[in-house]
This record gives C-alpha cells, structure tokens and sequence, in this order.
C-alpha cells in the first residue's frame, strides 16, 4: 500500500479523503510543524500543486493535495480559488455562506458547481492529476447539519433535491466532486506500474 502524506491542513477535508482512500492509500497527516503554504496560483491546480510540492519536499515523500473551488454562474465563476476565503482571509464557512447567500439574493439563476483537483507528487517529480465536477444548484437558504463549506446551501444535480449537508457521508461520496476526483486517483494509481 502506497504510504502518501496530506498536504491539507483542514481537519474536515483530510476527513473526508481519508474516508475516500480507507484502504488503498495509507494516508498520514502532515507534519504538524509544517505552515500553511500561501495559495497564490490562479488555478486549483496551481494551488493543489503548491501544496502537494511542499509537503513533499518537506517530508521527502509523496504528497496527496487537494484544492476546490465553488463556481457560480450568476456570479461569473466566482468565488473559484477564493471558495476558502470568499468573505476574506480568515473567514468561517458561515460567514463564507452567509456573503454567497446575500450575494445571490433575488437571483433566478442559483447553478453552481464544484471543481476538485486531487494531485499526487513524487519525490522524484512524477504527479498525478485528477478532477472531479458536480454541478448543481445554490439553496436559498441553509439546508441540513452535516458536512461543512458551502455543504449546507449546494444542492447537487443527480442527487434527490437534497443538500450535502442533509446525506450522509456515503451518499456525499457517491456522487460530489470530491468522491469522483478521488476515484479517478485510485484508479490511475491501480493502472501505474510505478506507484
């Protein structure tokens, strides 16, 4: 079983890919010593790459990263690679849902979807790149307790009308852009004679 380290920080998305790898990758935290490595790329998989480069580099062994990004139509893609920071640098995720919410207040046009970038790097410089996309639909107000981000208020398109926030876990994961980014992964992985 490949030994990969993950680059998040974020106790809730390490969670998650934990849950999507059980068994197939044995998945460690990242040193707790390491900083936050600063997201200054344009793209997901810019800032995935920054992190998974870093933490690599720093422990010397493969690094999984993970970078997602909210975009919603009426808002011209936006928040995109500011998904983490729509309210500013250090804001929650409620105070990241309430700006979305206020943002689209009386807008017909509520699709939305989610990006996930799930990256792989070597030492040795070899990577893996993998997305995932779920499209979907912005609530009009907070739906369901469970999940976090903008869990609460995305309604996914082949799901039953539901939020994330109001499934379970398994039900998340069989169709968010989280769980088909991941997928992809162990599959590649499974096809490289080189993992």
């Amino acid at each position: 079983m490949l030994r990969v380290v993950c680059a998040s920080a974020n106790p809730h998305k390490v969670a998650e890919i934990a849950d999507l790898v059980r068994g197939l990758v044995d998945l460690v935290a990242r040193p707790i010593d390491l900083h936050d490595v600063a997201e200054t790329e344009s793209t997901l998989i810019g800032n995935a790459r920054l992190k998974a480069t870093a933490v690599c580099e720093a422990t010397n062994q493969p690094a999984l990263a993970d970078d997602t990004g909210l975009e919603v139509d009426a808002l011209h893609g936006e928040p995109g690679v500011f998904t983490a920071r729509f309210a500013g640098a250090n804001a929650t995720d409620a105070e990241n849902r309430a700006k979305l919410l206020l943002a689209l207040h009386g807008e017909k046009n509520r699709a939305a979807r989610f990006r996930t970038v799930a990256l792989l790097t070597w030492p040795d410089g070899r990577e893996i790149v993998c997305q995932g996309v779920c499209e979907g639909l912005i609530a009009e107000s907070e739906q369901g307790e469970r999940g976090f981000g903008y869990d609460p208020v995305f309604i996914p398109a082949l799901g039953d009308g539901r939020t994330f926030a109001q499934m379970s876990v398994a039900e998340k994961h069989s169709f968010s852009h989280r769980g088909m980014a991941f997928r992809d992964l162990l599959r590649r992985l499974g096809e490289s004679p080189t993992a």
